[in-house]
């Protein structure tokens, strides 16, 4: 299974025409990701006419299931999503922790969502990767759609007592699911979990998570133990890794997967960024679940 990744790093064949386009270049309406089976996929709801969405109103997502999180339908009609984190002057240039703030993108590198970080400064600066936040993922509209909120937690296999969480909601104040990290003394494990807290999924890493000129992959395993999707932190190149904290991510699912549980992948991503590929002024970033 190959991991999905951004335009000239990518192993995905380009579309038709060849290339991936420019993402400020809007594709032709209805625009098909390579899928024979299902409706063709249709624009985000909330994009407007820049975006190539119809004159006078908001292109809707055809065939809905029902129960979907309002903003999410077009989540219904892809298999993977790429995350970026923007890069951030202040921080690059002297050190200073700010609010994350990544794009998320379609395989053909298009903005379909936003997220931010929220908290304090002295939360950023004094607690470091391990800070407590919430996230507002916002669509094309500028509607916020999911909300993910991470407690202040330990990340070290000394303390299986107080391991790292995420509850992600969708729409905010709904409760879609929760990323828990498992015990184990060297590799690192995630639960993917519904409302209920029933683990439906798993997640697990190598046990050096260090992107030295390559990709690091966190295999995504369904209840039989069989792989069905990862989610890939992704080389960005020397200078980016060494000089700022700027990530790059592929998330890979099965299609016909819960758009619910997709949005929990999601979150699931941030939570990996944020335990180990993240660097707080010069302290260097972790590796594995005991560093």
């Amino acid at each position: 299974m190959s991991a999905p990744g951004y335009p000239g790093h990518s192993p995905y064949p380009a579309p038709p025409g060849g290339g991936y386009g420019d993402p400020n270049q809007a594709p032709p309406p209805g625009f098909n990701m390579g899928y024979n089976q299902g409706p063709p996929v249709m624009y985000q709801p909330g994009q407007g006419p820049e975006y190539g969405a119809p004159q006078g109103g908001i292109a809707p997502a055809p065939m809905v299931p029902a129960g979907v999180p309002p903003g999410l339908e077009y989540l219904c009609q892809i298999d993977q999503v790429l995350i970026h984190q923007k890069v951030e002057l202040l921080e690059a240039f002297i050190g200073f922790e700010t609010n994350n703030q990544y794009e998320i993108k379609n395989s053909l590198g298009q903005k379909i969502y936003k997220a931010k970080e929220k908290n304090d400064c002295c939360t950023r600066n004094c607690c470091g990767a391990l800070r407590s936040f919430d996230m507002k993922i916002k669509d094309n509209a500028d509607q916020e759609v999911i909300r993910l909120i991470r407690p202040f937690r330990c990340v070290s296999c000394c303390c299986p007592c107080c391991l790292q969480e995420m509850e992600v909601q969708a729409p905010p104040g709904t409760t879609i699911g929760y990323v828990k990290q498992d015990w184990h003394p060297f590799l690192p494990k995630f639960s993917i979990q519904g409302a209920n807290k029933e683990t439906l999924m798993r997640l697990e890493g190598p046990c050096f998570a260090c992107n030295c000129c390559g990709d690091v992959n966190f295999e995504l395993k369904g209840k039989d133990d069989t792989t069905i999707g990862r989610i890939s932190k992704q080389w960005s190149g020397l200078l980016k890794e060494v000089f700022t904290d700027t990530d790059n991510f592929g998330i890979q699912f099965p299609l016909d997967l819960d758009v619910k549980m997709k949005a929990v992948l999601m979150g699931a991503c941030f939570l990996i960024d944020f335990m180990f590929f993240e660097k707080v002024g010069e302290a260097n970033q972790r590796s594995s679940v005991f560093s």
